[in-house]
């Protein structure tokens, strides 16, 4: 029979020590009196036997608070009123042997704290809330050395050297796993305060030698080292691996292991495998000690996988097995199209305006001087097929809008059209770039990535500036261009893709391929039709209409109101050798614009070092020569663009101007310098 009851406290100082002694004493007469079992029951923790006065007095139990009475038994109901009537009462004892008892089990249990510090391996030191030593047991004394006669009763701070726990007594907070030394040993303390109504009442130290276990610190992190190791490595892989005892239990999986059998931790730790799988792979592995490979298993969830599972042998002798798992359904098939469709659905969404058609392919591309007309109709030939092409040019000649016009001019134009500019991404990432990579493949390598190449699937991929690409990229390179296949980096997988690649670089690859610093074989897998952007200055004819589209382009964005150049303007712009192609008439039409204030350019409103490079000789247009007094910044500009271009190198023309060539580099950048190169 069960039976329990609410008790509710009158005693104006609650179950204090005394009290409680008294309790545990009459739970003990009706115990034998009813054979009965009592419990308490308090705040919804867990019931306590009603006669141990140490867990009783634990609860700290206050006057007007509620403690059920629990009973078990026959007369569990007699039982337990009674007890609830001795709680509600207030605990007046006048029978002398009633007393004597409950003295006598205050004098046990005191006598039981005592012997408990007495027999702890570890020190114990107790002071008060003034700092007074009040306990210190004789592994203290062993540890520290001191007697507890002489340090009994007196302050903590003039007793024991260094001790902290006057501290912990101001404070109230905690210090744990603290290593000290003490003399010639060390040891690791642990210092709390003692709180009893929120109050620090003092504070405790328990304190354990560790000297010998100092003596062994490089052996237990070689070992803690090596276990780390193993750890990581069991924990990043991707197959699942379990282990097992000589008796069936599982004693370890890894992460990737609950995820593909889509189970916790505790599902399978300490588990026997009979339990689980008794005709499985790993049960006939600890019975016949042979390894199983290839075992197909399919799980109640859906998942298919294959294991392999090997005896592990020590000594001659079975001491467990080891079972590798894989993934075989269509999960990964689906994740890596979910991972590509995110991934194209990013690239595409930064770059939307560039996902339509336009009406004319090549229609961003500027120009209708001969030269320009050639070169689109050649890219124009070149989209209808699918061999490579290799735009060469100048910086700032357009190959981007070409290569750009010859996707979108092709039947490839419903797919990506993928930009990787070789030259602005570092060695040591490019492979991951273009190729993509596997999680965990290197350091940071948080997730599987898709490259560039496996985004322009059905579509084009433009590798601007190739001739920025060091020999080893170019040999994997040329293994995509030859068999459209390549694997990520950390990969295992072949992918095949249907890509068609575009190239472009303003270097001299005929030169490079004679200095071995390019490829020779990859340089014809890409020159199958070259296209040769003509520079500025050799068509000038399309400067004014050049001029004329930038003109309107930031005046639009600017809301500024420029009618147009005038002639003796546009035939300087027309003179300029432009060494910045079309990029630099562009930057400096905006700064026209920005700075303009009438309705027309005029000469006054152009670049100093422009109008001093052609009135200087070079302009015979109309032989207007003005004497023009540049600033310093112009001349300056003007002396660093020609060391540059005679000494072809910071160091060397820093060396002839007498500066640095960092100081030399540093110009170049502010005034916008480049090498022209020529083929």
């Amino acid at each position: 029979m069960h039976y329990e009851k609410k008790a509710v406290i009158q005693h104006q100082k609650g179950l204090h020590t005394r009290v409680v002694a008294m309790v545990v004493q009459k739970a003990h007469e009706l115990n034998a009196q009813y054979q009965s079992g009592l419990f308490f029951k308090y705040n919804q923790r867990e019931q306590i036997l009603a006669n141990s006065l140490m867990l009783l007095c634990s609860l700290k139990v206050k006057a007007g608070d509620g403690l059920w009475v629990v009973g078990n038994g026959d007369n569990a109901e007699l039982a337990v009123e009674e007890m609830v009537d001795f709680l509600e009462s207030d605990f007046q004892l006048n029978n002398p042997q009633t007393i004597n008892e409950v003295d006598k089990l205050l004098q046990d249990n005191a006598f039981t704290a005592e012997q408990v510090f007495n027999s702890m391996a570890n020190g114990l030191m107790v002071c008060d809330e003034d700092d007074i030593i009040t306990v210190f047991n004789p592994a203290a004394e062993e540890i520290l050395g001191i007697l507890a006669s002489t340090v009994l009763g007196k302050k903590v701070y003039d007793s024991i050297p260094n001790s902290r726990l006057h501290i912990i007594n101001k404070s109230g907070i905690a210090e744990l796993a603290c290593r000290q030394l003490v003399g010639d040993s060390v040891t690791i303390t642990n210092r709390t305060p003692i709180m009893i109504d929120g109050q620090v009442k003092g504070a405790v130290a328990i304190f354990e030698d560790i000297s010998a276990l100092e003596k062994v610190t490089w052996e237990l992190h070689e070992i803690k080292e090596l276990k780390e190791r193993l750890q990581l490595v069991l924990e990043s892989v991707q197959d699942g691996i379990c282990v097992l005892n000589k008796d069936g239990y599982i004693t370890y999986v890894n992460p990737a292991y609950l995820r593909i059998v889509n189970l916790h931790y505790e599902d399978l730790v300490g588990k026997n495998i009979n339990d689980i799988s008794s005709n499985g792979a790993r049960s006939i592995v600890l019975k016949s000690g042979k390894q199983v490979l290839g075992h197909v298993s399919h799980k109640l969830d859906g998942v298919t996988v294959v294991a392999n599972v090997n005896p592990i042998i020590v000594d001659g002798e079975l001491t467990g097995a080891v079972s590798v798992i894989k993934d075989i359904t269509e999960l990964h098939s689906l994740m890596d199209n979910l991972n590509r469709i995110s991934a194209k659905a990013e690239y595409l969404e930064q770059e939307l305006w560039r996902t339509k058609k336009t009406d004319s392919a090549f229609e961003h591309f500027i120009g209708r001087s001969g030269k320009v007309v050639d070169v689109l109709s050649m890219a124009a030939k070149a989209a209808q097929g699918s061999s490579n092409v290799l735009i060469r040019g100048e910086s700032g000649t357009g190959k981007e809008l070409v290569a750009e016009g010859i996707h979108y001019a092709s039947s490839r134009a419903q797919g990506p059209f993928i930009r990787v500019n070789c030259g602005a991404i570092p060695t040591n990432l490019l492979e991951s770039e273009l190729f993509g990579h596997e999680k965990g493949s290197f350091t940071g390598a948080v997730r599987k990535k898709l490259g560039k190449f496996e985004l322009a699937n059905n579509g084009t991929i433009f590798l601007d500036e190739i001739g920025e690409m060091e020999k080893n990229m170019q040999v994997k390179l040329l293994r995509v261009l030859q068999k459209k296949e390549f694997e990520r980096v950390g990969g295992e997988v072949t992918i095949k893709v249907n890509v068609r690649i575009i190239a472009a670089t303003n270097q001299n690859l005929e030169v490079m391929v004679a200095q071995n610093e390019f490829r020779e074989d990859l340089y014809y897998r890409l020159n199958v039709i070259p296209l040769l952007l003509p520079p500025l200055r050799e068509r000038k004819e399309d400067i004014p209409l050049l001029a004329e589209h930038f003109m309107s382009k930031v005046s639009s964005e600017l809301d500024r109101k420029i009618k147009g150049i005038k002639r003796e303007a546009l035939d300087i712009l027309i003179n300029y050798r432009w060494p910045g192609n079309v990029r630099e008439l562009e930057n400096i039409i905006e700064r026209i614009v920005i700075l303009t204030e009438g309705d027309y350019v005029d000469v006054l409103h152009l670049p100093s070092y422009i109008k001093e490079e052609v009135l200087t000789g070079k302009w015979e247009s109309t032989g207007m020569v003005d004497d023009i007094i540049l600033s310093w910044e112009e001349y300056e500009k003007k002396i660093i663009g020609k060391a540059l271009k005679k000494y072809g190198s910071f160091n060397s023309a820093g060396k002839i101007l007498g500066l640095t060539h960092k100081t030399v580099a540093a110009k170049a950048r502010k005034y916008g310098l480049e090498k022209t190169i020529s083929w």
